[in-house]
């Protein structure tokens, strides 16, 4: 049997770009599965480093690269894996991740037992920087829910609502099912087409299972949500959730969920104003905008929140100097902000 008519089990799907120094252990932890078949694809997002090489001559038959013609983000990139994977599931790991031996046959049982179509499991999380594995979730917490749904899915991505939630999980799809429904990435997101996907699937009817075990190492890289969260990013997730809607009629549960992640997004657009009125000592721009969405206060951070009382307390007293005429008011420093 050749290669071309080779239909396994699963079909790893890997975005890469310029991962030269984590792919190799990406790769050979999909290889190293246990009981099921298995092939690995990964789609090089023309990388700058030795990716492409190290996967080109990956000396294992069952190592797929493809190249795509330009830098597409990961979205696109797999978008072209699920179109050349053979297998009868796909599942997507990402290229600084890694997978434990026996999480594809732990998910498969469960896709079986539970007649379901996705099916998702535990994470472990270490980060970047190293250090012990954390379990994202507890194993009770997720045996109390077997069955995910799309009321359940969209109120867990919520905005600030927790550190981890289901949007985390990294699904495994029946290929068939994709295919029927013309499931796949929305290419015009870099945040957020996890969730989309997923939801959708769940829209279309899809069962999703999960399984308390820990299958995945999810590899935590830290940061401060003002840095990462951008407004384009909730700008596009926005547009997504608009045009996810007008294609999916959700029942009553679905639609109070989302919208508390509609809020959300709006809470988060001024969270990020406060902290540019912030960076630019504005006082009247942070109290009109706390005035306009109060709830974006509660998710500033405490060095954040002490920069701004220190801003207040000098402009407070500068406007109080001038009025009385008590003398100059204070140069403006660095502590401002």
């Amino acid at each position: 049997m050749t290669m071309s008519d080779f239909h396994p089990d699963v079909s790893f799907v890997i975005a890469a770009y310029n991962a030269e120094d984590t792919i190799g252990q990406a790769i050979a932890s999909a290889l190293a599965q246990i009981g099921v078949t298995v092939e690995v694809i990964v789609i090089d997002d023309c990388s700058k480093d030795g990716t492409r090489e190290l996967v080109r001559h990956y000396p294992d038959g069952r190592v797929r690269l493809i190249e795509q013609e330009r830098n597409g983000g990961p979205a696109a990139a797999r978008n072209a894996g699920f179109a050349a994977a053979r297998g009868r599931w796909i599942a997507v790991l990402d290229a600084d991740d890694t997978v434990y031996p026996t999480r594809l046959l732990t998910m498969l049982e469960r896709a079986e037992e539970a007649e379901a179509q996705v099916v998702l499991d535990n994470l472990d999380v270490i980060p970047i920087e190293g250090g012990k594995p954390q379990t994202m979730f507890t194993r009770e917490a997720l045996k109390r829910r077997p069955i995910l749904t799309l009321a359940d899915f969209i109120g867990s991505n919520v905005i600030f609502q927790s550190t981890f939630n289901f949007g985390y999980m990294k699904p495994i799809f029946e290929r068939d099912f994709l295919v029927r429904h013309q499931l796949r990435f929305d290419d015009t997101l870099r945040v957020g087409e996890d969730y989309l996907l997923l939801a959708s699937a769940l829209a279309c009817g899809a069962r999703c299972a999960i399984t308390p075990d820990v299958g995945y190492v999810y590899h935590l890289r830290q940061g401060s949500i003002s840095r990462v969260l951008e407004q384009s990013h909730i700008d596009a997730m926005l547009a997504s959730d608009r045009a996810f809607l007008a294609r999916y009629k959700l029942d009553a549960k679905a639609m109070t969920a989302q919208r508390r992640r509609t809020r959300s997004f709006h809470e988060a657009t001024a969270f990020l104003t406060l902290v540019d009125e912030i960076k630019k000592g504005s006082v009247g721009g942070f109290l009109k905008t706390a005035i306009g969405n109060p709830g974006a206060l509660k998710h500033l951070r405490m060095p954040i929140a002490v920069r701004m009382r220190r801003l207040v307390g000098h402009r407070w007293r500068q406007l109080k100097s001038d009025r009385i005429g008590r003398g100059r008011p204070p140069e403006r420093t660095k502590e401002w902000i």
